[in-house]
């Protein structure tokens, strides 16, 4: 600390003063105390010199504060305006992204990057920043850029090198995807034995085709150009591989491209591929039966041959994990409370394919199957009354159950249609309640292969968090290698953000989880440090524990918070 003289007409003045440096480290003054005129030190202090008597007391400062940690006091002055176009709230929730940002890798594989192509601006902060912002606040890529601004060190890069950059990954997207694989390593346990495959689609605020942007059937039922992306999630709920294809491609043509990538680029060998039946073509089939692979896929009991059909629907032969002897289903009681889960099983050759069929059936699905039936009959019923609401049916509607007659029953025009519940379809459809079916060419425990292929959701939860959450449609860019470049900054935010997750231990929702982070905001005051503006809760403690710093301090000075940076840049 040191003195601070100001001389006017009619007399000198002194304060303690000293030099700080803010988080981007520019370096500035702050006034510690005000000391006064020399006649009111005079008058408080009789026969000293108040100039040397100044230079005293800011020494003695100096030494308390080396010796003991005093708490701060932050005097506001209630007539005092803020200045102007300064910012002062900050936040500080994406520290613990960036702290996984780095964990994966990820810097060192842009400057790798930005190496061998030589350009000017920093591909690191630009995809970092995507990537927080992504998960933070989700939006265009320019209102990601302003929205930048908001995290504690900010955003140094201008909006038209983002844009370029996005070009730069698109080149290097599946290079960025095995080494942030092979880096996860080291950071998470991965299950990389069995992979998940799925695809889904995302639709464009346009109605032009162009590119990779074809109309196509849209999960949203948007009647927009759409693309797909095909994504492969191995069984810890990890994120692994992503490919983009046109929206008016078959789905099923894309598994094989991105799992030769996959066998290749990250090492990869013995792997169990599981898939919903839609995308388990003949040819899948058989690629995942060939070296040390194998497959998993739904199979609907409803479009099994005749004489398969009649097999997985015999109420005898059914075993459980419990008992070997063969059980009949009749003999069930108490369905609804009923939990045991019942199997039977066969290998069946058709052309160059063998498989294992395995079909199960549990009471407690098919009560919760008659429940659902039981309420769309109500809803159909009410259809029934009022004809006049009917429309197109689709696959789960209601109005499956109804029958439409405009004709009499001699073959005449009926003057009013004749509206009636068609009890031989819902007969037919309650045949199937309780049955569930797979294929594979495994041989392993049956119970087991059906816990496998349950776990699927996840990877449908994954589409979920990829849409809702981080907001990954509508695509504003246009250009093609602009619109993978953007899949891969959603894909790398979903990738952190499963981490993260798991990190957590599953305890909190992913709107909880983001939610909080979003609102991590700190206020930036004059020299003395930043303090926080949010609620410290069971979340905010197990974040700072698991990542080893803390923002939470009733104020968090200059050089906490640098630490806190630091730490947060902290490779594995």
């Amino acid at each position: 600390m040191r003195i601070k003289k100001s001389v006017s007409k009619n007399s000198i003045s002194y304060s303690v003063i000293e030099n700080v440096r803010d988080i981007n480290g520019k370096s500035t003054t702050r006034v510690i105390e005000a000391l006064g005129n020399e006649q009111e030190i005079r008058k408080k202090h009789p026969g000293v010199d108040p100039e040397e008597w100044a230079r005293q007391y800011a020494k003695k400062l100096t030494e308390e504060q080396k010796s003991q940690r005093e708490p701060s006091i932050i005097k506001f002055n209630a007539e005092k305006l803020i200045d102007a176009d300064e910012q002062r709230s900050f936040n500080v929730g994406y520290l613990f992204l960036q702290s996984l940002y780095y964990q994966l890798g990820l810097s060192k594989i842009t400057q790798d990057i930005q190496s061998k192509y030589k350009f000017e601006y920093d591909l690191n902060e630009i995809l970092s920043k995507l990537i927080y912002m992504r998960i933070l606040h989700p939006n265009s890529k320019r209102s990601s850029f302003e929205q930048a601004k908001q995290l504690l060190e900010g955003i140094q890069c201008e909006p038209h090198q983002m844009y370029r950059a996005l070009d730069i990954l698109k080149k290097e997207s599946d290079n960025i995807q095995s080494a942030v694989y092979k880096n996860s390593l080291k950071l998470v346990q991965r299950h990389k034995k069995i992979l998940y495959y799925d695809c889904t689609n995302f639709y464009f605020e346009m109605e032009q085709e162009e590119g990779l942007k074809r109309y196509g059937v849209s999960k949203e039922h948007r009647p927009n150009p759409i693309v797909q992306m095909g994504l492969f999630m191995d069984a810890s709920g990890l994120p692994l591989a992503f490919s983009i294809f046109g929206g008016n491609e078959n789905e099923q043509t894309s598994l094989k491209p991105l799992e030769k990538k996959i066998l290749k680029d990250f090492e990869l060998s013995e792997i169990v591929v599981c898939t919903d039946a839609g995308l388990s073509s003949k040819n899948n089939r058989i690629y995942n039966t060939l070296g040390s692979r194998g497959f998993i896929t739904t199979q609907s009991i409803k479009k099994l041959k005749k004489h398969l059909k009649e097999w997985a629907l015999d109420p005898s032969g059914w075993r459980t994990k419990a008992s070997d002897k063969p059980i009949n289903l009749t003999s069930i009681k108490n369905i609804e409370n009923n939990k045991e889960t019942y199997y039977k099983e066969r290998w069946i050759k058709e052309n160059d394919l063998e498989q294992r069929l395995l079909v199960t059936f549990s009471p407690k699905y098919k009560h919760y199957q008659e429940t659902i039936r039981k309420r769309q009959i109500e809803r159909a019923l009410k259809k029934v009354e009022n004809p006049s609401s009917l429309k197109k049916k689709r696959a789960n509607d209601p109005l499956r159950f109804v029958t439409v007659k405009h004709a009499t029953t001699d073959g005449e025009i009926a003057e009013n249609m004749h509206v009636t519940l068609d009890e031989s379809v819902i007969e037919k459809e309650a045949q199937y309640d309780g049955f569930y079916g797979i294929c594979t060419n495994l041989t392993s425990d049956p119970l087991e292969l059906i816990r496998v292929n349950q776990q699927r959701w996840e990877i449908e939860e994954s589409f979920r968090i990829m849409k809702t959450e981080l907001k990954s449609r509508p695509i504003y860019v246009r250009n093609d290698d602009r619109v993978e470049a953007h899949f891969l900054t959603c894909f790398l935010s979903l990738l952190i953000y499963r981490i993260l997750e798991q990190k957590l231990d599953n305890n909190f929702s992913c709107q909880k989880i983001i939610k909080t982070l979003r609102e991590m905001n700190v206020m930036k005051t004059s020299g003395d440090g930043y303090i926080p503006l949010y609620e410290r809760t069971h979340l905010t403690d197990q974040l700072h524990e698991i990542f080893g710093f803390r923002t939470d301090y009733e104020i968090n000075t200059i050089k906490k918070m640098k630490n806190n940076l630091k730490l947060s840049r902290k490779a594995k």
